[in-house]
């Protein structure tokens, strides 16, 4: 425990990527003239300097906020969230590197409220000095909030998460970010996200988490898309391709509960230029899935009304009881189902392009499309039609490729 300090991994291409959608969510909540609050469960130091002896240690920011520093073509997100990085560094050079809690401030109004909590007893003092500044410096410049403006809170914020929702006014948005150095973080963020949707359904979620070959990360974003949100959206950016010893973080997510409408088309818009620009070899990529919540009898199966069960997360690679290699769940006869397609493989992925195995055998295929239809309909388990209220929609899903670029470090990034 408190092993992790994100002053190591400040700027990194995680951070990009989070940060940047914190500013779109703040410039949305921002539209309504009601005052909401900003809540941060794991809020770090909140600023951090690049020239400090732990990032010049690991160097990660070179590799992600100072390759967008002073580029001329950003899309407009990626444009406002590096402008909150330039009001940090007004010199001109990049030194400082604004944390979640110094993108919410440059980005809320005076009436909103921010709540920062923090466990580290390092991080902890020095949030609360850095905080102390700001709030001096405001007052210098004559912003005079009614009340305390930012709370700086030395506890757990998944407990202090509950004490705060729901609201005064009705409205919030909330930042789930810990340092994932316990297996156990996961199952914490799931049961936090859970108890703080029964209290306050209407708040807007955002959780990012290191997208890791450990299984707890894999299942990770599908145990979100059970919670019972009107809707989820759910991105990744990977800057390279896994390393063979499965070391380094080179992929992360961002998980929002109750998006804003605009943020899929953001998305969208965005992260190819990412891609393109923080790739580091022809393994970077990203990828957009939104859909409504997995609920019900859906649920208890793990799946789609009516489809066959799979195996969760890396079982099917780890079990031997098979000749396929897949885990045999109560119930399901031998080889019942096919294999879940895999994490970036979507419509430019790697097998999307593979034939049926029966075709490729040799097997004559259907002799014209009515023949087909009919053999689909024959095949189709009774109760599988689109129109059940009881069956999930699907999620969207988007994946795209970067070119062939330098290959660098990667790390791990939390404030």
């Amino acid at each position: 425990m408190f092993s992790y300090r994100h002053a190591f991994h400040a700027g990194n291409h995680a951070d990009v990527l989070k940060h940047f959608i914190q500013v779109q969510l703040h410039k949305y909540m921002n539209q309504k003239d009601t005052a909401y609050t900003y809540i941060d469960t794991h809020a770090g130091a909140g600023v951090y300097a690049l020239d400090s002896a732990q990032a010049v240690k690991s160097g990660e920011y070179v590799d992600g906020i100072a390759r967008l520093w002073g580029r001329d073509d950003l899309p407009p997100a990626l444009a406002e969230y590096v402008d909150v990085v330039r009001k940090l560094n007004p010199s001109g050079k990049l030194r400082w590197y604004p944390g979640s809690p110094w993108v919410a401030d440059a980005e809320t109004r005076l009436e909103d409220r921010l709540r920062l909590f923090e466990l580290h007893p390092a991080d902890i003092r020095v949030l609360a000095e850095n905080v102390r500044k700001l709030e001096a410096h405001h007052a210098e410049q004559g912003a005079r909030a009614r009340g305390r403006r930012i709370l700086v809170d030395h506890a757990d914020g998944f407990h202090g998460l509950k004490a705060l929702l729901p609201p005064p006014s009705r409205r919030a948005l909330v930042l789930v970010d810990p340092p994932y150095e316990v297996k156990l973080d996961y199952k914490h963020v799931r049961d936090a996200l859970e108890e703080a949707i029964k209290r306050f359904p209407a708040g807007t979620y955002a959780v990012w988490y290191p997208a890791l070959q450990r299984m707890e990360s894999r299942q990770f974003p599908d145990r979100l898309k059970r919670l019972p949100a009107k809707e989820w959206l759910h991105v990744t950016l990977s800057v390279a391709g896994p390393r063979a010893d499965g070391n380094g973080l080179h992929s992360s997510g961002m998980f929002i509960l109750n998006p804003p409408y605009t943020l899929e088309a953001t998305l969208r818009e965005t992260m190819p230029y990412l891609v393109q620009v923080l790739g580091q070899d022809a393994g970077a990529t990203f990828r957009i899935e939104k859909g409504t919540p997995v609920t019900g009898a859906v649920a208890a199966r793990g799946g789609i009304a009516g489809a066959p069960r799979q195996p969760v997360g890396n079982a099917r690679r780890a079990s031997p009881l098979s000749g396929g290699g897949s885990l045999r769940l109560p119930g399901q006869a031998f080889g019942d189902g096919a294999r879940p397609r895999a994490e970036g493989e979507g419509e430019q992925g790697g097998t999307a392009g593979r034939a049926p195995r029966a075709q490729a055998a040799g097997q004559r295929g259907p002799r014209n499309e009515e023949t087909a239809r009919g053999e689909r309909a024959a095949a189709a388990p009774r109760g599988a039609g689109t129109g059940s209220r009881t069956q999930a929609r699907g999620p969207r899903t988007e994946t795209a490729a970067a070119p062939r670029g330098p290959s660098k470090r990667g790390g791990s990034g939390r404030s």
